[in-house]
């Protein structure tokens, strides 16, 4: 398939960031957490490159696998989900629903990463939910919330009550449903999804096992700093270099066009 360069056609800010959702995409793919062409990741950029009054985003071309999108095969779209720059690719309104909602309530919020995985949608349909058995659940649970299912997240009435469920969390698990991040930056909202979704992993893989042992409530408290030494205080910038690399490694940094 054949997708002509955006390159020259937007700024050197933008390009930059449709190269790291690009990848964001491939690495999703990359660690088997996509669900076919479902599922979105969003990027908004920032008012530097959309303006002050207007609030645009990224978003995957609907019906393209994860691993096939590339830095201009990206939508350029507004809240409503509204094509801004013209494209050959369709987008989904109604995958955007739940992306717009955070977007709107969570200004922090400049990556909004889902996901319907085995273990994420195992572990939401889980009454107890994500329960404190491992160094990896103790990063989640330090700032966790619960939207209770809905049906199919495509009508506009249900934003507000995900808002007020999100509220200030990172981690927001959608009951039945799978996983939701959000990150200041998508190397950040990786990160978090790859937190997430090995806390799902190991919590699955634990119960099959004996009795459970919880970690002291009392750590749980002090995570936040545990995690700025153990990235030298760069977050998912740390990870962020060595990731790319993986995906060259891989063969799979055809995204950069």
């Amino acid at each position: 398939m054949h997708i002509p360069s955006l390159k020259e056609l937007v700024s050197a800010e933008e390009w930059q960031l449709r190269c790291d959702l690009a990848a964001c995409y491939r690495l999703v793919a990359l660690y088997g957490w996509s669900d076919l062409v479902f599922t979105h990741i969003s990027a908004k950029l920032p008012e530097s490159v959309s303006g002050a009054k207007a609030h645009h985003f990224l978003i995957n071309p609907y019906g393209l696998m994860f691993d096939e999108i590339t830095a201009s095969s990206l939508v350029k779209v507004d809240e409503h989900c509204n094509k801004v720059i013209e494209s050959p690719f369709p987008v989904n309104p109604a995958g955007f629903v739940i992306h717009s909602a955070v977007h709107a309530a969570r200004h922090d919020a400049g990556c909004v990463l889902h996901t319907h995985t085995r273990a994420g949608v195992g572990v939401s349909a889980q009454k107890a939910g994500v329960l404190p058995i491992s160094q990896q659940s103790t990063f989640v649970l330090a700032s966790l919330a619960y939207h209770d299912y809905e049906g199919v997240a495509f009508r506009d009435d249900e934003k507000p009550r995900l808002q007020a469920n999100l509220g200030h969390a990172n981690f927001l698990m959608l009951r039945n449903h799978g996983l939701l991040v959000v990150g200041p930056t998508i190397p950040e909202a990786f990160l978090r999804m790859y937190l997430f979704e090995n806390t799902c992993r190991i919590q699955i893989d634990a119960q099959h096992g004996g009795e459970l042992t919880r970690v002291n409530p009392s750590i749980i408290a002090g995570v936040g700093e545990a995690m700025r030494v153990q990235t030298g205080g760069m977050g998912g910038a740390f990870a962020w270099p060595s990731l790319v690399r993986k995906l060259a490694t891989q063969g799979s940094n055809g995204y950069l066009t």
